[in-house]
């Protein structure tokens, strides 16, 4: 027994309780017929398309559809994830909190402002300031701020994720379980083990798991005419037009930029890229290449692998077959890119 959903769909607890009411053989469509949750009978064949046009459940004959609840909500563009983080980052805190205590939070901070702070157990933060004046803060176990930092609210930060000295954390922003972040950091999201630790600005920006942006690093998250920001898109094999005047960094998984990396407005780096080199490199990095404006190469997958063996190791993490597979497809599924 299972109950599938699109990755796409963002379910409150209302639309949690009809998902649990769902019975086998139903499930939920989007306007367009686009599939957003369902769950299977016992034994049931489905078939897949992992790319194209198509990409998505393809075949599931014995499945009855029905349009999903109006409040069933989803995300279309990858820009949306920094955009709405605010509201759910909110309601996530509302929903953790419910009924439970704070760890006490020590007098070596200064905090301002009406909405709450929450540390659970293991939770670290001497010599910070924190402003709840716009939403609420989230130090999850084990995590630590350091001395210096400047934290705004709405604000979450994993488990045994550290904010390095003298960090300026604009919200909404969300950092990921055993991230190191330092510098200036607007309305972000980084996802679990990825790396900003030293000084640049990072601005309206979506970063993978595994990343690392070397010292000085800076994303440009508005253009000098204050126009609509416009990004690559591989759905419609292109630039298009987001029609935000704020749009930062895309990172895939495992992307790394050197020190000193500048990225313009919009920029879109794919799966274990390595962008480095003077000026601004290209506004899309393909998966799996190296360099920046001077050029791009392929990366070799074998080097690549490697190399993730190595970050896995550092934080006490087997990179095993699953893994290796995973960067196997990945890298074929890209070769277009590269050879474009």
């Amino acid at each position: 027994d299972a109950l599938c959903l699109n990755g796409r769909l963002l379910p409150d607890a209302q639309l949690w309780e009809a998902l649990a009411a769902m019975e086998p053989g139903q499930g939920w469509q989007d306007a367009q017929g686009i599939p957003l949750a369902f769950r299977p009978k016992a034994n049931q064949q489905l078939r897949y398309a992992t790319s194209g046009e198509g990409a998505g459940l393809l075949e599931a004959p014995d499945l009855q559809w029905s349009t999903a609840p109006e409040s069933a909500e989803t995300l279309d563009r990858p820009w949306e994830l920094f955009a709405r983080n605010g509201q759910y980052l909110i309601a996530e805190f509302e929903r953790r909190t419910a009924d439970q205590s704070s760890a006490v939070l020590s007098a070596s901070n200064t905090a301002i402002g009406s909405h709450p702070i929450f540390l659970e157990p293991g939770a670290s933060a001497e010599g910070a300031f924190f402003d709840l004046r716009e939403g609420p803060i989230y130090l999850a176990a084990g995590s630590e701020v350091m001395p210096g930092c400047l934290v705004r609210g709405p604000f979450a930060l994993g488990e045994k994720a550290v904010l390095k000295m003298g960090a300026k954390i604009y919200g909404p922003t969300t950092i990921g379980p055993g991230c190191k972040v330092g510098g200036e950091v607007n309305n972000c999201i980084l996802h679990s083990h990825s790396n900003k630790a030293h000084d640049g600005f990072l601005g309206n920006s979506v970063i993978g798991s595994w990343c690392n942006l070397g010292a000085d690093t800076n994303t440009s998250n508005l253009k000098n005419d204050y126009g609509p920001v416009r990004i690559h898109s591989e759905a419609e094999g292109g630039l298009i037009d987001t029609g935000r005047q704020f749009c930062g960094l895309f990172m895939a998984d495992h992307a790394k930029a050197g020190i000193n990396t500048m990225f313009n407005t919009g920029t879109v780096v794919g799966v274990s890229a390595n962008v480095f080199g003077a000026g601004f490199p290209p506004k899309f990095i393909p998966s799996f290449s190296w360099g920046g404006a001077e050029g791009l190469v392929p990366y070799r997958l074998d080097k690549a692998q490697a190399t993730a063996q190595r970050v896995w190791s550092r934080r006490k993490k087997d990179w095993g077959a699953a893994e290796q597979a995973l960067f196997a497809y990945v890298f074929a599924a890209t070769a277009a890119q590269r050879e474009a």
